[in-house]
């Protein structure tokens, strides 16, 4: 087999970060592309910027649709090549590819057809930004059967322990991106300027050469998995597993899209039909980027390590891991909440004119609220990547769903009812934003309890699986304040299967052929 790394011996700390480093990487090359259309984009104008912010919300939920094959490939490769099924993890990366094609393609065909009464939902009050955003969603949707496959083809990668290729391919892809952006926006000799579609246009053409690399990688050189043959026969015995997988963490990425659409009509309402706080959350969320993409880089490499040794049955590794991990994932959310309290202004005027300082002061307090809950944001997701390792997304995904949920009427309690309460940020804003910056604590304080539950959830699991029998940080400490029945029912279940395994491991020893 080519290209499969054995994450299941050596130094855990230096596996983790090989692997998330050039995953980081990736997914900074990926939001580029986001940044690279809102920087130049912003130079035209925060009306174009709201548009292409408000199309971003329907391509958000595309990609949120292919997490179903992207965690779903990482994950059964990852879990084969633990069990030493070679065999498998082919056939998961055959299922998992043909899968990404017909979702993608029908997904790029509903946004075709239905691009106008879409955008219509958010009830914007400029006739230029909606037609924008409805012409910018057409161009992109013919481009999205690439752009989507390439995630997968990602997946296929990470899951053998191959990070490094998705990063070089996608960052080919970047480079295209940057060198067409501000000759399609702004147009250069005979090429007119075309603004936000010349910006969609970058993007699809260059999406196109990613996928196109792909495949010569795949199927000439750097092959993960010593196949050529990517597209098969869907089989129940290995889409269900996909599904099982990858939907739980699609479903939670598209309800936070939804949700987002959504609190996005909602801020708009409070806002009174105002689509500048939409720009400001457009380009805030690229830039809170910086640290939830380096924080998913270290979850994808969370996951595919934790399901390697899964499959191998090593808890001991899976436990040290994750704490590794999250370590690494709270330490960049300390950092980006410095750079958000500190540096917002010079942040955000990166992407705006300097005439438009109403609206970078708008923004610089957008990162001062959401600046205090990175670090529980950053342990959210770094968490995430240990639940899809062992094959339970389903638990991040109750977690997601429902604190994303609560966004919307604490968005309506926090802007209404108790807006007295909030900080009037007198220094940058006027009193007429401050009921809409009541939307942006209800995500902030949302994100600080998604963060807490999710890490308490999985620190349970490894306290109470009876085949982790290494102590946990400070275990001495904190099990004192565990109900005792709990802490009894772990105790003997314990010893209950310690004790059935060396009965097993009796009765095999005494079959004649272990003698």
């Amino acid at each position: 087999m080519n290209q499969i790394k054995d994450l299941t011996n050596g130094n855990i700390f230096s596996q983790i970060l090989k692997l998330a480093i050039p995953i980081i990487a990736t997914s900074f090359v990926q939001m580029a592309y986001n940044m690279t259309d809102m920087a130049w984009l912003g130079h035209v104008g925060s009306s174009t910027v709201s548009a292409v912010g408000t199309a971003a919300y329907l391509t958000w939920l595309g990609q949120s649709l292919m997490y179903i094959t992207k965690t779903g490939v990482e994950v059964g490769i990852s879990q084969s090549i633990g069990r030493k099924d070679f065999s498998g993890a082919i056939k998961f990366a055959q299922n998992a590819v043909t899968l990404s094609l017909l979702i993608s393609g029908g997904y790029a065909l509903v946004i075709a057809l239905f691009a106008t009464p879409i955008v219509d939902l958010f009830n914007l009050n400029s006739e230029f930004v909606k037609q924008t955003a409805v012409d910018y969603l057409h161009i992109v949707a013919c481009g999205m059967i690439f752009t989507y496959t390439n995630l997968t083809f990602s997946g296929i990668y990470i899951g053998a322990g191959n990070t490094r290729t998705p990063f070089w391919v996608n960052a080919f892809g970047l480079l295209m991106n940057m060198i067409l952006d501000p000759l399609l926006i702004f147009g250069w000799g005979d090429i007119p300027a075309m603004g936000a579609e010349g910006a969609a246009i970058a993007t699809v053409g260059s999406q196109i050469a990613v996928f196109a690399l792909f495949l010569y990688f795949l199927l000439r050189k750097r092959n993960p998995l010593g196949t050529t043959r990517y597209i098969g026969r869907l089989r129940k015995s290995f889409t269900n597993p996909i599904f099982k997988v990858g939907g739980p963490v699609a479903l939670q990425s598209a309800f936070f899209a939804l949700f987002a659409i959504a609190l996005a009509r909602v801020m708009i309402d409070i806002a009174g039909g105002d689509e500048i706080p939409l720009s400001v959350q457009s380009i805030g969320a690229q830039i809170e980027a910086l640290s939830w993409m380096t924080a998913i880089g270290f979850s994808t490499a969370l996951g595919s390590f934790t399901g390697q040794n899964y499959g191998a049955g090593q808890w001991q590794r899976i436990q040290k891991g994750f704490f590794i991990t999250v370590g690494i994932a709270a330490t960049v959310g300390l950092i980006s909440t410095l750079l958000f309290l500190f540096a917002g202004t010079q942040i955000f005027g990166l992407f705006l004119n300097a005439r438009e300082q109403h609206v970078i002061d708008l923004g610089v307090v957008y990162l001062i609220i959401l600046g205090v809950s990175q670090i529980f944001m950053c342990i959210e997701i770094a968490s995430t990547g240990a639940f899809n390792g062992i094959g339970k997304a389903i638990p991040p995904a109750i977690i997601g769903i429902a604190g994303n949920f609560l966004r919307i009427p604490m968005a309506f309690l926090l802007s209404y009812g108790l807006v007295e309460w909030l900080p009037d940020f007198t220094r940058w804003i006027q009193s007429d934003n401050i009921p809409v910056t009541g939307v942006w604590w209800g995500m902030t304080l949302t994100s600080i309890l998604k963060g807490i539950v999710l890490f308490v959830w999985f620190f349970f699991i490894l306290f109470r699986h009876p085949n982790n029998d290494h102590p946990l940080p400070f275990q001495n400490i904190w099990i004192k304040f565990i109900p005792s029945r709990i802490r009894q029912q772990t105790i003997v279940s314990k010893r209950m299967t310690s004790q059935t395994t060396s009965l097993n491991s009796e009765e095999n020893n005494k079959k004649p052929g272990n003698q």
